[in-house]
């Protein structure tokens, strides 16, 4: 049987995101397709999969990431879906270990896409709304509402940014420490 699940997670929230997923698994529901904030669902043995996510560096499509893609599923990780460059893998417990970032400079590299991700987002929305904002008092506009909403992405996904930084920090610190 699928179940569809809608629910949001921001960008930055990815760990949290494959925590819930995993907890899914655990009870015995399985990913199966993906899209924007709607996860499809159907029953497995309860624990049977373990769930990871990653921003690739560029689109699924791209010869890169195929290869990369085509590497994961040698080792037993099957992709499940993706949204935009996010993509989901899931892989049998009983296959072993499943981690896509094995040490601290991959999950560096990971966190560095992210924040890329975040800063453009934050930095484009917050510049389109100080564009609509100023264009509403110009023009005496409607776009106060899209300039505002514009403004608060921007400082929601730049809160994303700075919580992200302060993780890669504390990796790169622990990665000196071991060097």
């Amino acid at each position: 049987m699928r179940t569809t699940i809608k629910k949001v997670f921001w960008a930055w929230e990815f760990e949290k995101e494959e925590v819930w997923l995993n907890e899914m698994a655990a009870k015995g529901l399985c990913l199966v397709s993906v899209g924007f904030c709607r996860y499809e669902f159907e029953d497995c043995q309860p624990g049977e999969y373990g769930i990871r996510i990653e921003l690739l560096e560029h689109k699924p499509n791209h010869p890169e990431s195929v290869k990369y893609l085509e590497f994961l599923e040698g080792t037993g990780a099957e992709q499940v879906g993706s949204w935009m460059k996010w993509v989901y893998f899931r892989k049998k417990k009983a296959d072993g270990a499943f981690e896509l970032f094995s040490d601290n400079p991959t999950r560096i590299k990971h966190l560095s896409r992210v924040m890329h991700l975040l800063l453009v987002l934050g930095l484009l929305n917050l510049l389109v709304g100080a564009y609509n904002l100023v264009l509403c008092f110009a023009w005496d506009s409607a776009l106060s509402a899209i300039g505002t909403v514009n403004i608060i992405l921007g400082i929601f996904a730049m809160v994303g940014y700075a919580k992200l930084r302060k993780k890669r920090s504390r990796l790169k610190e622990e990665q000196q420490l071991f060097e």
